[in-house]
Order: structure tokens, then C-alpha cells, then sequence
């Protein structure tokens, strides 16, 4: 009696994207929102990613915390490896313009956020802002970063801005979502005349869209 031996299949990688993923891949259209996903896909399969903007990141908050009214993001540019200057160098300006814009560095401190996984039709998506802000007046902000050359397009302000209200409850509780637009150092918020009936089908369809391209990616 012999045994039958099965053959090896391959690993099936359900649907997954970062807030950052879904929101570009929203403000694209045509073919290029199938390369994009698939694009996402293989470096779901294969683990890989980097993230460039870390270290500002990290000097952006410290400038907050330390109330040091930018030194940590002035200096930041000669710390980091030299094929990453020129970036460091054309964001750190309008970091700078928007630590500016929080006004008295006595009135505002970091606050703790929390990521969060939302269900989006059928896609999951992990919703990850970079930090949190507390106000003397008690206001609280759950802050995204855009570091991208153009602007941050309609879709993916709206995508963003919604994605994390939805689910501020688990992110910040009580506090308004912000998407700043770093290079230029504007701040993005909630348009009040929204519906959100009408945003979270929007963003169903196009969750499912993203879902059949990534299944098809793997056909």
C-alpha cells in the first residue's frame, strides 16, 4: 500500500493594505490601480518595505515633546545617510512650517495613538497615524503625514480623514483626524459637508475592486 504524496501549494495572502496603500491606490485610475496592487501584493509575499521618512518622524515628534521649536528637525538632515538628503532637505522646511503652526510649544504635547484594523467591504486595512496630539484647551488630534511631492488628492484626504474617524474610538478617543500635507506644511481636516453614508460606499467599492485585483494578481 503506498502512500499518496500530495503536492506543495502555494501560499494564499489574503487581501491586505496600510492606510497609506489603500489612500494611493484611491488616487489612482485605470490599469495603473491593477499595478499598483499588485505592486503591494508581492511585497506583502515577500516581507519587504522601507520607510524613508522614519527619522523625521522621530525629529518632528522630539521637536514636539522637548518644545525645541525645530532643532531636532534641522539637524536631522545631517544625520541620515547622504542618498537621503535631498529628501530630508525638501520636507524638513514645511515640517518646520507646521510645527510653527501648532503655536505656543507650552500648549501642546504628544499623545498616545493606538493603530487600528478596519474591515473596508472585504479588504482589511491597518490604520496607522504617525502621532497624537493634546492641547492645553483638552483638544485632542490623530495626525497623518503626507510626505509625497504632489498634494494629498480629494480621494485620498477624504479616504484617510474617514478611515481614521471611523475608528478614533481605538485611536484617540475624543480627538479630530489630520492629514498634513508635510512638504507644504498644511493641514488637512474633516469636510463637514460630507455625507458619510455616501464616503463608506465609495470606499466599499473600491475595497472590492483592490480584493478581485489582488486575487486576480495571483491567478
Amino acid at each position: 500500500m503506498t502512500t499518496p504524496v500530495l503536492s506543495g501549494s502555494v501560499p494564499t495572502v489574503p487581501p491586505y493594505a496600510t492606510m497609506l496603500g489603500f489612500t494611493r491606490y484611491v488616487a489612482r485610475t485605470g490599469p495603473a490601480k491593477a499595478t499598483f496592487v499588485g505592486g503591494l501584493r508581492r511585497q506583502r509575499e515577500r516581507r519587504t518595505g522601507f520607510n524613508p521618512h522614519g527619522q523625521l518622524v522621530k525629529a518632528l515628534k522630539a521637536d514636539i515633546a522637548f518644545r525645541t521649536g525645530g532643532s531636532y528637525l534641522t539637524g536631522v538632515i545631517d544625520l541620515v545617510k547622504p542618498r537621503w538628503k535631498p529628501l530630508y532637505e525638501a520636507v524638513s522646511a514645511g515640517a518646520l512650517t507646521y510645527l510653527h503652526s501648532l503655536g505656543d510649544p507650552e500648549t501642546v504635547s504628544l499623545a498616545q495613538t493606538r493603530e487600528a484594523l478596519a474591515s473596508v467591504g472585504p479588504l482589511a486595512v491597518k490604520i496607522n497615524p504617525h502621532f497624537g496630539l493634546r492641547y492645553a484647551d483638552n483638544r485632542r488630534e490623530a495626525v497623518r503625514l503626507h510626505f509625497d511631492e504632489e498634494p494629498p488628492t480629494p480621494e485620498a484626504l477624504t479616504a484617510t480623514l474617514h478611515l481614521m474617524a471611523r475608528h478614533m474610538d481605538q485611536i484617540l478617543p475624543h480627538a479630530e483626524p489630520t492629514l498634513v500635507d508635510l512638504r507644504r506644511g498644511t493641514t488637512h481636516r474633516l469636510d463637514p459637508a460630507a455625507k458619510t453614508h455616501d464616503v463608506e460606499r465609495w470606499l466599499a467599492g473600491e475595497a472590492a475592486a483592490f480584493t478581485a485585483m489582488w486575487t486576480a494578481t495571483a491567478a
